[in-house]
């Protein structure tokens, strides 16, 4: 399990990222473009993930991981159950959404081994 202010503490110990927000929701962003969106009120929090890497997530069990319904899910959104998930899964999964988003040379700079 993770809580809602770990989660939050996570996502922004990442490079660059502010919190602002989304439809009234916490967000994070790298250079204005959101990559994870808290939903305190389900306590889940929401990843962007390309297909390949929402698949995989996913296969691991998804009642913890799953892809949002509809078209959003078809495009990377992903669910995190923030009380089913263990810490070092959520941290992969934030920084590969990280890595999505941020531009290549923000990767290459923080995250080279990516």
């Amino acid at each position: 399990m993770v809580t809602l202010e770990a989660a939050k503490h996570l996502a922004l110990s990442l490079p660059e990222v502010e919190e602002k927000s989304h439809f009234d929701k916490p967000d994070f962003r790298i250079k204005n473009k959101i990559f994870a969106v808290l939903h305190e009120d389900k306590e889940c929090i929401m990843v962007k993930l390309s297909s390949i890497d929402q698949s995989v997530f996913c296969a691991f069990d998804e009642t913890i991981i799953y892809p949002v319904a509809g078209g959003w899910g078809r495009k990377g959104a992903t669910m995190i159950n923030l009380k089913k998930v263990k810490k070092s899964m959520l941290v992969d999964a934030l920084t590969t959404a990280w890595k999505t988003i941020a531009p290549p040379k923000l990767v290459k700079k923080y995250l080279p081994e990516l």
